[in-house]
């Protein structure tokens, strides 16, 4: 991993000199714009729009835009000054219960290891919020952006999570089109809790995949091996008139899915037989064995493993993709 950032965890009088690592990666497939009539990919110019020219990055410096039209500028020891020692610090100003902020808040999550000699410091500092349940809420500055933190205990790793502050966080009040204070069917209620109840399950976030990613790495594929790929369209869902019916209909759709249907290759539904006698089951078997494979797929309902064709570049020019 890359470091992003290196300081110290600081608690009291304790200071814990870590490196942060981020924790996550965008996999968002990533397309270029590309000019239709010759296909090469289109560059993003820096230019002036009154000097008419591209502009060089040593000529390029920062404003505020204050009013229409009217900067203040910044040159970069201006902004340097404001960065002071305290950066490289990440220091713990309370410690609270993980219930109590609001998944609203988070931003970005990063992994931080111990420096330096500080092993046994930071191995001190998990253990501690591990015993008591507690996360620590600090204040850190990164790439010259001061942010609030949350530092909890993550396995055997001390995770950091960059939080909004509260002025960041945009009031319900301001949200459109609420509905008023009201009462509800209870009934449709009753039904509601029970449909949430069957639905209910421990998070397993390794269920869960990006079907959209997987559909464009797929038509990556076929434009590349010169192959046409069409998606079925999906079916368009009508509006709901009946939410009793809409309620119930979803409760019995839930009772019908297995819970465990356990491991199957062929897809198709298990149904419980008597066993054969001795004399039968030697018999089948030996018609079967003489039967060809085609119609030994065809009889017991198996699907036939196809191995997949050869991709064949295509003689076409080729598309850009990054």
């Amino acid at each position: 991993m890359h470091t992003v950032w290196k300081g110290a965890i600081s608690f009291g009088l304790v200071h814990v000199p870590v490196k942060m690592f981020s924790a996550t990666e965008d996999k968002d497939i990533s397309l270029r714009y590309i000019h239709k009539e010759c296909g090469s990919p289109l560059s993003y110019v820096r230019k002036c729009p009154v000097c008419d020219k591209e502009v060089a990055w040593e000529e390029i410096g920062k404003g505020y835009e204050y009013e229409k039209g009217k900067f203040v500028l910044f040159d970069k020891e201006e902004l340097d000054q404001l960065t002071d020692e305290s950066s490289k610090s990440i220091t713990i100003l309370d410690f609270v219960d993980l219930t109590e902020i609001d998944p609203i808040y988070f931003q970005k999550t990063y992994y931080l290891s111990p420096d330096q000699a500080g092993t046994n410091a930071y191995r001190l500092l998990m253990e501690a919020m591990r015993q008591t349940g507690k996360i620590g809420i600090a204040k850190i500055s990164i790439r010259s952006k001061s942010s609030l933190a949350a530092i909890r205990v993550l396995e055997d790793c001390l995770a950091i999570e960059t939080i909004f502050y509260p002025d960041e966080v945009r009031p319900v009040s301001q949200v459109p089109g609420l509905p008023e204070a009201g009462t509800v069917n209870d009934k449709e209620l009753d039904m509601a809790k029970l449909l949430i109840s069957q639905l209910s399950t421990p998070f397993d976030p390794a269920k869960y995949t990006d079907d959209y990613r997987q559909r464009m790495l797929d038509l990556i594929s076929h434009k590349i091996a010169g192959e046409e790929f069409h998606i079925a369209p999906a079916k368009q869902e009508s509006n709901v008139i009946d939410l009793m019916a809409a309620l119930q209909a979803s409760i019995q759709a839930v009772q019908h899915i297995p819970t465990d249907p356990g491991p199957s290759l062929t897809g198709t539904k298990k149904t419980k037989t008597k066993a054969a006698p001795a004399a039968k089951r030697k018999t089948a078997k030996s018609k079967a064995a003489a039967e060809p494979a085609d119609q030994q797929n065809e009889s017991s309902g198996t699907i036939p493993v196809i191995a997949p064709k050869p991709k064949r570049r295509s003689p076409k020019s080729k598309t850009t993709v990054s």
